[in-house]
């Protein structure tokens, strides 16, 4: 498998090398970082290229690297059913930068990049519609940042005296937070509920 996925990556860097900062095979699966401005006429020519057919779209995810000055890894998966194998390309950017949307050459990374852009606040030019897809409209934020808190800002809840779906913002009732810290194989130094006939000694 290696061998094939040595062949393709050859064939693609001697065909695009421009395009490409670095590649790698690690555990059977072959990752190409790509500039942000070559992305769609790359993606275009690993599926239009007849020795390569990479014609199945996967997804598109975020990462996020918060240390670093382009934040943010647009990872791309595509499988060519010829060659049985898969290709990973990557991205990089950060907060302000918007990457080229590549819905023009796979119509089925529409809702992917909305994902991306809600969750991560990535951005893509040329998306036909870009707008959050999993949060609320007047979210706040981007949930899988990792320095988004884990409490988020607001809850929302029903109020059945209002009638209404209300938002508030998060309270930690941290008085009522009572850890004991014990490993579960040590056991507890007190009794569980359920457990008083439990065999003692």
């Amino acid at each position: 498998m290696d061998e094939t996925l040595k062949e393709i990556a050859d064939y693609i860097a001697a065909s695009r090398g421009d395009a490409i900062g670095a590649w790698s095979i690690t555990r059977g699966e072959l990752t190409m970082t790509v500039a942000p401005a070559e992305i769609v006429s790359f993606v275009r020519f690993l599926r239009d290229d007849a020795r390569l057919a990479f014609v199945n779209f996967v997804d598109i995810c975020g990462v996020d690297w918060p240390s670093r000055e382009q934040r943010f890894d647009v990872v791309y998966h595509f499988l060519s059913p010829r060659h049985n194998t898969r290709i990973r390309l990557k991205v990089a950017t950060d907060e302000v930068t918007p990457v080229p949307s590549i819905t023009a050459v796979f119509p089925g990374a529409d809702w992917f990049e909305r994902e991306a852009y809600d969750l991560y606040g990535i951005l893509f030019t040329g998306h036909p519609d870009l707008r959050r897809i999993l949060t609320d409209y007047g979210f706040d934020g981007h949930p899988l940042r990792k320095d988004f808190p884990l409490t988020g800002f607001v809850e929302v809840r029903y109020d059945d005296e209002q009638k209404r779906v209300v938002y508030q913002p998060v309270r930690l009732a941290q008085a009522f937070r009572d850890f004991d810290f014990l490993s579960p194989w040590e056991g507890t130094d007190y009794v569980l509920p359920g457990d008083e006939k439990a065999k003692t000694g």
